[in-house]
């Protein structure tokens, strides 16, 4: 066993964990962090994005002792306790997802997105970054609508929408 130190979602962590433990196994079987979803193993759907050091990773391929001392940030960390994320709600008021199992990664790839090609995205554009997330339930329609609205609000500095606890 090794042990591994990282921050995610603000929190400082170590976990014990077998050299082959892939970061997704270390988020949802060590952390108890389910939002990351496996889809594929093969890194090809999207559904474990992840953002590590600020930036989108697929976490299926990326080895848990990787990521030592790094910063990671899951689905989970983005919504403030109650509060969503910009890109959250926009997926939430645009119906960006259907099932929901690929949800979380796309929401998490468009935040990237956003963060390196700003906050005026076109509809090419948005489709273009999104090849490496697979979506089998909608025709992403309402999935390209939603980063671009979400991008805008992260651009309008929107603060985000509190829920009401249920």
């Amino acid at each position: 066993m090794t042990t591994v130190s990282l921050t995610v979602n603000g929190k400082a962590v170590t976990a014990n964990v077998d050299p082959r433990t892939l970061l997704v196994e270390l988020l949802r079987e060590n952390l108890r962090l389910t939002g990351t979803h496996v889809g594929c193993d093969t890194s090809q759907c999207g559904a474990c994005v992840v953002h590590l050091d600020g930036k989108a990773v697929k976490s299926c391929t990326t080895l848990a002792v990787s990521v030592e001392g790094a910063n990671v940030t899951t689905i989970e960390g983005l919504a403030d306790g109650a509060t969503l994320h910009p890109m959250q709600e926009a997926f939430r008021e645009h119906h960006g997802l259907q099932c929901g199992f690929c949800t979380p990664g796309m929401i998490m790839a468009a935040v990237d997105m956003v963060n390196r090609r700003g906050h005026e995205l076109d509809e090419k554009t948005i489709r273009e970054d999104l090849e490496g997330n697979i979506c089998r339930c909608t025709g992403y329609h309402n999935i390209v609508k939603a980063i671009a609205a979400g991008a805008e609000a992260m651009g309008k500095g929107a603060a985000p929408v509190r829920r009401a606890a249920e």
